[in-house]
């Protein structure tokens, strides 16, 4: 088991894009191999600020759902120009 900590920070006003588009990138995560559960966070004190939280059987089922078309087809993040930054990504193994 690996826990995922995405952390994303937002351009001022572009908070509900984001939480639209996570909606359909839960659906896709839904759908793949090795998915637990993911849950989104947003700072009480930045709300610029987010954190997805990903639970998956295996570093390696991440990477196979972050490297899969249909993620790059729902997450397309320079496209919607909403990111002030890379996100950051943390990986916790149990």
């Amino acid at each position: 088991m690996v826990t995922i900590g995405m952390n994303y920070k937002m351009i001022p006003g572009k908070e509900k894009v984001f939480e639209d588009v996570f909606t359909s990138v839960l659906k896709v995560m839904e759908e793949m191999e090795g998915h637990d559960e993911s849950f989104l966070y947003k700072d009480v004190n930045d709300p610029q600020s987010y954190l997805i939280v990903s639970a998956w059987n295996s570093k390696d089922a991440f990477d196979v759902f972050m490297g899969s078309q249909k993620f790059k087809d729902v997450a397309n993040w320079g496209k919607e120009n909403i990111l002030q930054g890379r996100p950051k990504h943390t990986v916790y193994t149990s």
